[in-house]
């Protein structure tokens, strides 16, 4: 039993880097310190704990990282600081050596945080308690809201793929998960409190139930079911492992949206073999054309790497023409980053930073022309939309099914609230869509 007496009126700042699985993740840590007595700290006061969850997906992560630590600790002189995350997984001892640091928790020690607080006395160096990665078993479940309508509900943990370029197996161990009656109860909760739409977040979602015998397919059928639910999306899941059965499911279900986000990384077969991806571009074309065809208005995301090691110039553009092909709505563009310890460093091809930055910029155009003749189309049609509370001084807005942003007047809805609309011409910011809510 923990004593949580030395907790009590104490004071919490909790910082997050990098993907919505690790914000997630945030937010269960901040209701495990809330539960013992510790509050989150109020604009203009000293924090007594710093929490920052760490993202390693590239050198500019890392470095992110560290930035974030030091800003913190001038911040917040005295307070007790905690790093975890992937950063704090794969580097424990440099994150150990940073000044200001107590606690360094890696992958399996992340979800029982606060069994290592002790008495929050500063310590002369940092304490690093970490778990190899082929060790690593555990699966901490979470669900948040976070300072959204939507909540973020991770199923998953871990990937078994070892891309040449990644780092995430080394950071996050291998595939686990928790079992579909335990997600089901959590999405329930959710429906008790009044939320409407959960994403489905993981690290690589569409591998659920390497260790509970259970399948993807299995949970989303489930999870259909639960009342109070009006809205799921499926985050990130690999197009080998994004069934025809459930793309045929999504399309009849009306909990399901038409929202699917399928990491691509390189349109080039040649370079997919150099990644160690588990398909090719034939596979993946077949799956757009089978979203579209029973799905003609869907919002499809793409990840998208350029300059990995071994992209050539004529590499890149058959890459390029083969996206510009593909009926996708927008493009999520990463310049390739070296990661230590990872087999691309093995190719000896290396695309240079100015080289690297022209294909993003090309890349981010061919995205911007695909979202905006999307959002073009929906002109005049009417939709659906969740209305999500706005930042002080800006519009309130929304996301129809298919994950249009639409400004909507704050008069005439209010937050967590589903409205019916009319799509009107783009917003002053060009990300958006106006509109008029129909009664």
């Amino acid at each position: 039993m923990i004593d949580t007496t030395v907790f009590q009126d104490k004071k919490a700042v909790y910082y997050t880097l990098g993907c919505k699985l690790n914000f997630a993740e945030t937010s269960t840590i901040g209701k495990s310190l809330k539960d013992a007595g510790i509050r989150t700290v109020r604009k203009g006061e000293k924090a007594d704990i710093i929490v920052v969850n760490t993202c390693s997906v590239t050198e500019v992560a890392d470095k992110k990282c560290r930035q974030a630590i030091h800003k913190l600790v001038k911040s917040h002189p005295g307070a007790y600081v905690i790093v975890t995350g992937c950063y704090a997984q794969l580097k424990p001892d440099t994150v150990a050596d940073i000044e200001g640091v107590d606690l360094v928790l890696g992958a399996e020690q992340k979800g029982d945080l606060m069994k290592y607080l002790g008495t929050l006395e500063k310590k002369a160096h940092g304490e690093a308690i970490t778990t190899a990665t082929k060790d690593i078993r555990k699966f901490s479940p979470s669900c948040s809201r976070g300072d959204r309508t939507r909540y973020f509900l991770k199923v998953q943990d871990g990937c078994d793929y070892f891309c040449s370029y990644c780092t995430i197996p080394f950071a996050r161990g291998r595939s686990r998960n928790g079992t579909i009656s335990e997600i089901v109860e959590q999405a329930r909760n959710v429906a008790a409190e009044g939320g409407k739409e959960i994403v489905l977040t993981g690290v690589n979602i569409g591998d659920f139930g390497k260790t509970t015998g259970e399948t993807f397919f299995d949970l989303v059928k489930e999870l259909d079911k639960v009342d109070g639910i009006e809205r799921y999306r499926i985050s990130s899941i690999e197009p080998n492992l994004l069934t025809d059965e459930i793309i045929d499911f999504v399309s009849t279900s009306k909990r399901f949206m038409p929202h699917f986000h399928i990491p691509l990384q390189s349109g080039c077969d040649e370079v997919l073999k150099l990644m160690r991806r588990r398909y090719d571009t034939e596979l993946f074309a077949s799956k757009i054309r089978k979203i579209k065809q029973l799905m003609p208005d869907a919002f499809i995301g793409v990840d998208v790497i350029v300059g990995t090691r071994g992209e050539t110039p004529e590499y890149f553009e058959t890459a390029y023409n083969f996206i510009k092909s593909l009926d996708v709505t927008q493009l999520h563009v990463f310049s390739y980053s070296e990661r230590p310890g990872t087999q691309a460093l093995k190719i000896d091809y290396v695309v240079s930073p100015e080289e690297k930055h022209a294909r993003s910029q090309r890349l981010l155009e061919l995205s911007d022309m695909k979202l905006k003749e999307f959002y073009a189309r929906h002109k005049g049609k009417e939709a659906v939309v969740l209305a999500e509370h706005s930042k002080p001084g800006m519009p309130m807005h929304g996301f129809t099914d298919n994950y249009i942003r639409v400004e909507l007047d704050s008069e005439k809805a209010k937050d967590n609230q589903l409205v019916k609309v009319r799509l009107g011409d783009f917003s002053s910011d060009g990300e958006s869509l106006l509109s008029e809510i129909l009664e």
